[in-house]
């Protein structure tokens, strides 16, 4: 695996993250200590033979989550009267037993339990009852529904076990299960296996076996006899060796908890890989690899080997259980379809080198090491591996966008021939022609994208300004405007105004050529862009290039590289406003979309505004007006809240005060104008004398 120079530096900044969130070992320690005396307090004379003992297991007793995780509270209870063995010569009199037995019908990780005579060590056959079923061998086992061994309350029952919820935030998980306190047999060879690394040592593996086993009432899946099967649970071994982590290991466990929880669950559901199967990942891992490893500075690569591994078992479809091997914990759960999507997901982050960590929102995790770097993750000595992973995201998208609003954006006036159209449109010839036009674009969006980066001072140097201007220019032709700007947008950023107008001024000569906004006067017209298109006398790059113009959109990573009036648009949805007709709709909000032709007269006001020419700008406000007007716009509410931006820094606060109202009755919700008033409101206090 090649290993980036940022991993050291960046693990140690995230390790120091992770203590901000509630991660120090101190704190570990206390939290342990803490459910340990609840234990022996809530068991506190709980000593006839009748009640139940409760311990606690899961993250709340290994500590081993967040505020923001909020891992449920899991008890695991057993009655003192009821004895389970393995061998009857363990029998005692006058005790509830059960015999555990294994047959060629019982899964791995599973048993059945016979029941014993009270009055002798002799195992019970051909009795069936409402507690007892008999099985294909005469066996009389007992039921994994037996109501006698579960808590009787009227609590929402989860599998197994039973919940109670306490407001919103508190969830307590109750297990019934039966205590052996003898180790499995089938689970005897964790014991003998031999550890290369001695981990855990010979000490912790005999602390373990003496812990025995519980018995949970559940069956397997894929099993025809799951109504009569146990699984077998270790949850004493796993706790006990959970407390053996190191701090560097204790942290990694809880990072893919939060990369398990963000990443994983709401694409493939929660069953799909669970905390349990990280915690088993983390068992294995620790045990063939070596102690050197597992160091504050080598956290991103214990991570990424977690998520390799655990990519291996996907493709494999088998994940061994960590005390019996032999227990397939993917068996009915992760196959087929849900198998390949998984096994890419994982390929994806491992392949992002610790640069999705920034995105895991749980106890400011992510922000947290986006700050503590003072820069992204993705800081690299190579600038051509970060330009090839920002041009793989930027084609992503921009396949999505043109793809989806294609016959609306490409208004050539030739509807009519919608049928000849997408005969040209599914050749292969065509096809290579937008994969072409796509490319442009990207270059355009990563120019953009990389010069957003460099004004936020991610990537320092006049180096990174270089680059950006260099893709900007690459994507001049992409269309007839939008290319050049948002090339002229990086012109006034850099406030090289010169350079902005004359871009400016040559967009404006070129929509004397635009079929869409042909009025009365063209030097062609609709018929002839028509007839030379289906004659084959254009191509599509050509009809694209030179008589189409697509809107300007900016995504939230161009934030900085986008002017000040428009950056509101991308806050326009705070996720509230539940609209079921549209799923994807709060993902398409966070963009700033402009139609071109307005976008262009904005431009030319603002650089104006900033020469000081007077009537040039008074010229292209009056332009902004005649658009909005006479031109059929699909970003209305952008264009008026755009207006309503250039009447406020002319002083003509009233009269954007009434455009942005009228924005807001075309379009309630969604709708960036609710900033821009509040912007308003807020001046309006400032001159008053107050803060608003």
């Amino acid at each position: 695996m090649e290993i980036p120079d940022y991993y050291k530096d960046v693990s140690l900044r995230l390790m120091r993250v992770l203590d901000t969130a509630g991660l120090r070992e101190d704190v570990r320690w206390k939290r342990i200590n803490m459910w340990l005396q609840c234990e022996e307090h809530y068991n506190m004379g709980y000593g006839t033979p009748c009640r139940r003992i409760y311990h606690v297991f899961g993250s709340q007793a290994e500590a081993t989550t967040t505020v923001m995780l909020n891992a449920d509270i899991d008890f695991l209870s057993y009655f003192m009267n009821i004895s389970v063995l393995q061998d009857l010569q363990n029998w005692r009199h006058s005790r509830e037993t059960y015999l555990m037995i294994i047959d060629d019908t019982t899964p791995p990780g599973y048993v059945k339990l016979q029941a014993v005579m009270n009055d002798q060590p002799i195992a019970v056959r051909h009795v069936q009852n409402s507690f007892l079923m008999l099985d294909r061998y005469g066996q009389s086992v007992l039921c994994n529904s037996t109501p006698d061994y579960k808590d009787n309350s009227t609590d929402e029952h989860h599998g197994p076990a039973n919940t109670k919820t306490y407001g919103s935030i508190l969830s307590v998980d109750t297990v019934p299960a039966f205590r052996c306190f003898s180790w499995p047999y089938t689970a005897s060879g964790w014991i003998t296996r031999q550890r290369e690394h001695n981990w855990p040592s010979r000490e912790i593996v005999s602390i373990i076996e003496k812990s025995g086993a519980l018995l949970v009432p559940v069956g397997h899946k894929e099993s025809d006899y799951k109504h009569v099967e146990w699984r077998i649970s270790l949850s004493y071994g796993e706790k006990v060796l959970v407390w053996q982590f190191n701090h560097t290991q204790y942290k990694c466990y809880v990072l893919l908890k939060m990369i398990n929880k963000y990443f994983i669950k709401p694409k493939f559901g929660k069953n799909a890989v669970t905390s349990y199967h990280w915690k088993t990942c983390m068992f294995w891992m620790i045990e063939t690899t070596p102690a050197a490893l597992w160091q504050p500075q080598n956290v991103l690569i214990c991570i990424d080997l977690c998520l390799r591994k655990l990519c291996t078992w996907v493709e494999a479809g088998y994940y061994p259980n960590y005390f019996i091997p032999s227990e397939n914990m993917f068996l009915g759960v992760v196959h087929g379809r849900m198998q390949r999507n998984l096994a890419n997901t994982l390929r994806h982050l491992f392949g992002q080198k610790g640069r999705y960590l920034t995105r895991i929102p749980y106890d400011g995790v992510g922000q947290g090491l986006i700050t503590a770097c003072q820069c992204p993750i993705m800081q690299i000595d190579d600038t051509i591996e970060y330009i090839a992973c920002t041009l793989k995201f930027t084609v992503t998208w921009l396949m999505v966008y043109v793809l989806v609003t294609w016959f609306e954006i490409l208004k050539f006036g030739i509807q009519e021939n919608a049928c000849i159209f997408q005969g040209r449109f599914s050749s292969h010839t065509i096809r290579q022609e937008i994969y072409t036009i796509l490319m442009t674009f990207c270059c355009s969006s990563l120019g953009s994208h990389l010069a957003s980066k460099c004004l936020e001072e991610e990537i320092t140097g006049q180096d990174g300004l270089n680059l950006a201007h260099e893709f900007l220019v690459l994507g001049l032709f992409s269309d007839v405007a939008s290319g050049k700007l948002k090339l002229a947008t990086f012109y006034l950023l850099q406030n090289n105004l010169i350079l902005a107008e004359y871009i400016l001024q040559h967009i404006e000569k070129s929509y004397t050529f635009l079929v869409s906004n042909v009025q009365t006067q063209t030097v062609l017209s609709k018929d002839a862009v028509k007839v030379a298109f289906i004659n084959g006398h254009l191509s599509t790059t050509e009809l694209i290039r030179d008589f189409t113009a697509f809107p300007v959109p900016y995504l939230p990573s161009e934030i900085h590289c986008t002017p000040k009036a428009l950056i509101p648009e991308m806050f326009r949805s705070t996720g509230s406003y539940d609209d079921s007709s549209d799923p994807g709709l709060f993902y398409w909000q966070s963009w700033a979309v402009v139609d071109p032709k307005l976008y262009l007269h904005f431009l030319q006001h603002q650089c104006y505004h900033r020469q000081n020419k007077i009537p040039h700008k008074m010229a292209a406000l009056g332009n902004i007006l005649w658009v909005i007007r006479h031109e059929r716009l699909e970003y209305i509410d952008t264009a008026l809240n755009l207006l309503a931006y250039c009447l406020k820094k002319d002083g003509f606060v009233v009269q954007s005060y009434i455009v942005l109202s009228t924005s807001m009755k075309l379009k309630n919700h969604h709708n960036a104008a609710k900033w821009h008033i509040a912007s308003l409101i807020n001046a309006a206090f400032r001159l008053m004398g107050y803060r608003y």
